[in-house]
């Protein structure tokens, strides 16, 4: 398939995202990653005034009035039948939410909608479907013979509705070029979190995750199924190494040590290692380190020296420099504010 850019951010300097409505959408789905994304947008302004102006848009496939599961009436922005979505080029991203139990009578009255999101993902659009919305996307026959994942509830019906597709039941998150499924609303704040990050820039990402959740989470790159990447690549010995980092987080052994445990050069085991997982092995021995540290902050009451210890690093202050150059928060810090959303 056609994977061309008709327009790109910086020729526009608009990030320009479609929100897709029809009956018995969870409004939930909708207003939840505006809010997420107008939050990162105010963020990364404050030090940048240059930075993509966020333009949303409530779309609908004919009707300009749709009432929600929770009987909220949503008025659509645009529909397929305007001109002016003619004549303008298709949006950055695309969020189709989730629909109130059975997705298949809306499915089959919007076929136009159906058709319209594979002309967008043609031209250059992302596409985000969540829970029952990702029906569209398989639909649409974009999702064949790639992967993605939908609401637990609906698992079974969509494996028989859509045989070609690659169902990962058991990840909340899916990824497949530009096409992204989650299972859930968590997940969709995820997604978005992650698209952020990518907008506007690490700082706005979380920024906007500590004041929508509590924090606990593993990275995006940890949580979802990413066709052809992470520790799903090619190189069996990178792939075994990952797996003995993830389990030795307390080593005092060297990457160069071990490499050669392992019976590898230096110079073989980092070509290999960014090669296989697109990351250098001393950026990702050094997150899976920082990402447990959280995790130890959050759920025990060991000291930070004690974490410290149990992530490697028996320098406590050389976890709190690495805290505050990635999170721009100490580790007490950290812990104070994570605990104060999760017990208040």
């Amino acid at each position: 398939m056609p994977n061309k850019r008709i327009k790109t951010d910086c020729l526009t300097n608009k990030l320009t995202v479609n929100l897709v409505i029809y009956p018995h959408v969870l409004a939930t789905g909708v207003t939840l990653p505006i809010e997420m994304l107008l939050a990162g947008e105010a963020f990364a302004r404050r030090y940048d005034k240059s930075v993509l102006k966020l333009n949303t848009q409530f779309l609908s496939e004919s009707s300009v009035k749709i009432k929600s599961r929770a009987g909220i009436t949503m008025v659509a922005d645009i529909t397929l039948d305007s001109e002016l979505l003619v004549k303008s080029a298709p949006p950055d991203i695309i969020i189709v939410p989730s629909l109130w139990r059975n997705p298949r009578p809306v499915l089959k009255s919007h076929q136009k909608l159906v058709a319209w999101l594979k002309h967008c993902w043609q031209q250059g659009s992302t596409l985000i479907g969540v829970g029952t919305g990702v029906c569209f996307l398989a639909e649409s026959g974009l999702l064949d013979n790639h992967s993605a994942t939908t609401h637990w509830h609906y698992v079974d019906q969509f494996k028989r509705d859509y045989p070609q597709v690659d169902l990962k039941p058991d990840f909340f998150i899916t990824q497949s070029e530009r096409i992204y499924c989650a299972a859930s609303l968590n997940a969709l704040a995820d997604i978005i979190v992650h698209l952020i990050s990518q907008h506007y820039g690490k700082e706005a990402a979380q920024n906007v995750e500590r004041n929508f959740s509590h924090e606990i989470r593993k990275p995006y790159e940890e949580q979802r199924y990413l066709e052809g990447s992470g520790d799903r690549h090619a190189d069996e010995l990178i792939a075994e190494i990952q797996f003995w980092l993830r389990t030795n987080l307390n080593t005092e052994l060297t990457l160069t040590e071990i490499a050669k445990q392992f019976g590898m050069s230096q110079r073989s085991f980092t070509r290999r290692f960014k090669s296989a997982t697109g990351v250098r092995a001393t950026q990702y021995w050094q997150q899976l380190r920082i990402e447990t540290a959280k995790e130890l902050l959050a759920s025990s009451n060991l000291t930070i020296q004690e974490i410290a210890d149990q992530v490697g690093y028996q320098d406590q202050g050389h976890l709190t420099r690495l805290f505050k150059k990635d999170l721009h928060l100490t580790p007490k810090a950290y812990r104070a504010m994570v605990r104060k959303k999760l017990f208040s």
